[in-house]
Parts: structure tokens; sequence; C-alpha cells
């Protein structure tokens, strides 16, 4: 049943097809008939006129020739006043009747007299007895004929006349005269508009590409009677590519002309067109109305089967809902199964994560522990050696210098106690949140390492006082900075020059502390694995590759940024970014 469905809408389409390709074919048959027939009235109004603007100077050149002093001059040719007296008079005429040129020759075809004497391309002097028009009224007879000048290159139509003296002719008058004003008015027609002489040789057109084309071959006979007139300046004169398409023609003018019309193939296929576009829209509506009563009968047929299959569905669907309620209440225990699991784990993680950061402060405690021992010796030693000289002192009376040695053991075990409760400061667990000035938390990280700095020989540049506040924890600030400084102190330990420096600035909203060395730098391959949890570059037993990963944690958990690079000019370099606290508003905000 389905397979002849889609025979019947193939064969209908294909009929809808064959009705529109003979729409648009008999259209284009009807289209074209009714062109030439409108080209054959389009010629009956453009014939006459062509016919009247050539007739008009049909009799000029005979009235010209009955001036005197125009008989006159051809019976005394050699005299100079006559002739500038003709050619004066010429040329007022030419310009009242708006011809391209008039001329006088004697009976040998020598041109004596014209109206373009005063041009650089005159007719004085030339010899014209070879053209047909010469011959005519040579014989007393008007001559006519059209052809390119062979002075001016210019085409034109010739209209001459003899000068008669009685049965005697004396010599005789042309006038050419300019058809390109009736090219310049076909200029706008779509339609193809051609002029062709006997021969079938175009020399009008508002085609350009149409002229000095003949309409078929041309013989040899017609060939050579062309050159030996010089009628197109010796051009070569091939025929029209292809057939002629259907046209209109009409005979015109005295020398047998034909006018043409080539209708513009356009708008017969716009006819066709339209015409194969109203028999696709009957097609296409016929199609559509099918395609509806199809559809209509489809819908009834599934309103039906869709009742029944309701009826179906109407008691599957309770016992699917009590399955599926069944199945929800199980994922949802699930669920919170799972979330009081995922609770439990994310404390074990912080306790771990707690833990680590512990455990890293404890490890940096026991390798400054070199260092602080070193800062608790000195005072120490002064203190033994501050006492038994107060001792001295005191047997000796001497109580002045006995109470200076007893500040300096107060002095003495001052500074210990400050060493030792940074130490105990910076090794207790601490979570507070609250405003850290970053200045001083530089200042005490670098006091608990100056000692190690001492006793390594590296130099440390400390900047300037800087206040800048930020919101975090200042114990885990300063394991930040003293991990970033011990690492520094390790980078320089077998460089040249032993230098570690610090820098505070205030940058976008960000307090940023920028630690730099002098050692050899960074490789490629360290650089892209440095914040890796156990990756290290120390020696066994230095280090666990846990200190740059600890601090990157700790830094993200306060919504900075820590980051390490070379220097331009040698050595590594790390910085840490922690917003302000209107940063920190900003960025939450959006």
């Amino acid at each position: 049943m389905h397979v002849k469905r889609q025979l019947a809408w193939l064969l209908a389409l294909l009929a809808s097809a064959g009705l529109i390709a003979a729409a648009y074919q008999l259209a284009a048959r009807q289209g074209g008939a009714d062109e030439l027939k409108r080209g054959a009235r389009q010629l009956q109004l453009m014939a006459p006129e062509l016919e009247s603007a050539l007739d008009k100077f049909e009799t000029l050149p005979y009235v010209v020739g009955l001036q005197e002093n125009v008989a006159a001059l051809l019976t005394q040719p050699g005299e100079r006043a006559r002739i500038d007296q003709v050619n004066r008079s010429l040329q007022a005429i030419a310009r009242q009747s708006r011809v391209g040129a008039i001329y006088l020759m004697d009976r040998d075809g020598n041109t004596l007299a014209a109206s373009n004497w005063d041009l650089p391309l005159t007719f004085v002097g030339r010899n014209f007895g070879y053209r047909p028009y010469f011959h005519e009224a040579l014989a007393g007879r008007a001559g006519r004929f059209y052809g390119i000048g062979s002075t001016t290159s210019e085409p034109g139509y010739f209209i001459a006349q003899p000068v008669m003296q009685g049965a005697r002719v004396l010599g005789v008058v042309a006038v050419k005269i300019s058809l390109d004003e009736f090219a310049r008015n076909w200029a706008g027609l779509d339609d193809t508009i051609v002029l062709a002489d006997r021969a079938e040789v175009v020399f009008l057109s508002n085609r350009p590409q149409w002229t000095y084309r003949s309409l078929r071959a041309l013989s040899a006979t017609t060939q050579r009677e062309l050159a030996s007139t010089d009628q197109y300046a010796r051009r070569p004169i091939a025929p029209i590519d292809g057939q002629l398409p259907p046209h209109a023609a009409r005979q015109t003018g005295p020398l047998g002309w034909q006018l043409m019309l080539f209708p513009a193939p356009e708008r017969v296929r716009r006819t066709a067109a339209l015409w194969a576009l109203a028999a696709a829209l009957v097609a296409a509506s016929a199609i559509v109305a099918a395609w509806a009563l199809y559809q209509r009968h489809r819908r009834l047929e599934e309103r039906q089967a869709a009742s029944a299959a309701l009826q179906r569905a109407a008691g599957e669907l309770d016992l699917r809902l009590a399955e599926r309620t069944a199945l929800l209440r199980q994922a949802n225990d699930d669920l919170e199964a799972r979330y009081a699991t995922l609770k439990e784990t994310e404390q074990v993680l912080r306790s771990t994560q707690d833990q680590l950061v512990q455990a890293g402060k404890l490890a940096m405690l026991g390798q400054m522990a070199a260092g602080v021992t070193h800062e608790l010796n000195q005072p120490l030693a002064a203190i033994r050696a501050f006492a038994d000289n107060a001792r001295t002192f005191l047997e000796r009376g001497q109580q002045d210098q006995a109470s200076a040695n007893l500040t300096h053991i107060s002095d003495a075990s001052a500074r210990m106690g400050a060493i030792i409760g940074q130490l105990k400061g910076f090794a207790r667990r601490s979570d507070a949140v609250a405003t850290v000035d970053i200045a001083q938390s530089l200042a005490a990280s670098a006091f608990l390492l100056q000692g190690e700095f001492k006793r390594l020989g590296v130099a440390l540049a400390l900047p300037p006082p800087l206040p800048l506040l930020i919101t975090g924890d200042a114990v885990r600030i300063e394991q930040v900075i003293i991990n970033l400084l011990r690492n520094a102190l390790d980078a320089v330990d077998e460089a040249q020059v032993r230098e570690v420096s610090v820098t505070l600035a205030q940058i976008d909203g960000y307090a940023v502390v920028r630690i730099a060395d002098s050692g050899a730098g960074l490789s490629d391959s360290v650089a892209a694995q440095l914040f890796e949890p156990f990756f290290t570059t120390k020696p066994s037993g230095k280090g666990l590759g846990l200190g740059l990963a600890i601090s990157s944690s700790i830094v993200q958990a306060m919504n900075g940024q820590l980051e390490g690079s070379n220097r331009p000019g040698g050595g590594a370099q790390f910085e840490v970014r922690l917003p302000l606290p209107g940063r920190e508003n900003k960025e939450g905000n959006e």
C-alpha cells in the first residue's frame, strides 16, 4: 500500500513537470509570434520616419546647383575669389540645413569647393570620381549612396545632383547626411534594430557588434563591388555568427535598404516563464489540495488509532507510575546516603589538608633548626660571658660595670624570647581569618630566617615598609613567604652572586610580593611541574616536594595566585598576588 502511494505521488509530480514544460513551450511559441507582430507594427512607424529624414534633403543638392556662382565656378574653376565665395555660401547652407557636408565637383570628380573648406579634413582638392553617386549624377540622374567617408572615416548617406547648363552637365553637387541620430534613438530599445543595404551588409544598428557584418556570407562578386566603390573603407565584412533568429523586416529608402527588428529573447523567455509559473502554481495547488485530502484521511485514521492506544496506555500508566515511584524513592535514599558519605569525605579531606599544611610548617621548622640554633647560641654565649663579668665586677665592688652587664644579659634574653616566640607562633595551628599587614608578615618571616641568611653568606634585600592590608591567615601567609625564601636560599647555594631580593607593591587591587634570586633559574621541564606534589629538584633528604604545592593551595584558598618564572637578567622569581579587601568585595559582587 505504501509503495502504491509513493508511485501515485511520483506520477503526479511527473504530470506536473510535463504540464509546466508544455506551458513554457506553448507560451514561448505564442510569445515569439506576438513579438514578431509587434516588431512589424513598430517597423511600420520607424520606416516612414527614416524615409522622411532622407527625403527631406533630396532637393538640397539640386537647389544648390541652381546658384549662379556655382555654375560660374565650374566654367572658370581657377578664380580664387569665386572659390572663396562658393565655399562660404556652401558653409552657410550646410549649417542652416544641419547636414554633414555640401561640396561641388567638376566633371572629373575633383572637389572645387566644400562647406568644410576651413577644416583639417576638408573635401576641397579630393577626387570622388570613383563613388557611384558621382557617376549617377554625371549621367544626369540623382545619385544616392551610403558608405564610410574616405576623408573623415565617418559614415554617411550621400545625395548628388548634376549642375546643368542647358542639356550639358557642368559638374556635381553632393550632400552628406549623418544617420547616427537614428542609432542613438534606437540605443535604448531592448530589441535589436538593423539597417542593411542591398548586399545585406549591416551599416547601422543599436548593437555595435552587428555593424559592418553581413546577414549571410557575401559572394566574391559582391565583395569586389564593395572594394571598387570603397563603400566600407575596405573593412573585412564577415557574416554574423550562427543562424539569424526570427525577426520582422521591411524594405525602406530609395536604395532598397532592409529595416529589420529582432525581438529581445528576454521578453519571450519572461512571458514563457510567467506562463510556466502559472502552470506550476496550478499544479502545486492541485497537489496541495490532494495532499490536504490525504492528510485529512490520515488524521482520521490516526485519531482512531490514537484513541485505542490511549485506552491501552491508560491501563499501563498506573502500573508504570507505581514502578517509577518506587524507583524514585530508592534513588532518593541512595542520594541521601551518597550525600552523607560525601560530607564525611569532605571533612576528612579538609582535616587532611590542614594536617598537610601543619606538617609542611613543621618540616620547615626542622629545616630552620640549624639557623635558629645558631641565633640562640649567640645570645646564650653572651649571657654566660656577661654573667661571669658581672660576678667579677661585684666582687671588686664595681657596681656600675656589673649593672651594665646585667642590662646586656636582659637584652640578650629578650632577643632569645623574641626568636622563640616567633617560632611558637609560626608552629601553632591557626584557622583565624583577620586583617593582615603584608609588610609585617614579610618582616616576621625575614626575622626567622635572618640567621640562616647570615650563616650562608646570602644578601637579603627587603622592601621599605608599605602598609598593605588583606583579609587572611597571618600564620599561613608567613608559611608561604618562608617557604619561598628558603627555596631562594637553596637556589643561590652554588651561585657566584648570592643575592635574594623581596619587593612589595600594590597592582590592580592586589598586594604583590615578588621574591627573586640570582640562581640558575628554572628549566622548561622544572617550570612545567613546579606546583605538582612530591616534585623536587633538591637532593634526597633535603625536601619532599610539598612546599610549593602547599603554598599554592594556601594562596588559592585566599583567592590569590602564586606563579613562578625566570627573570630577564637571570635567576628565578616567584610572585604572590593576594586581593586587597576592595578587590575581594568587587569579585564577590560580580
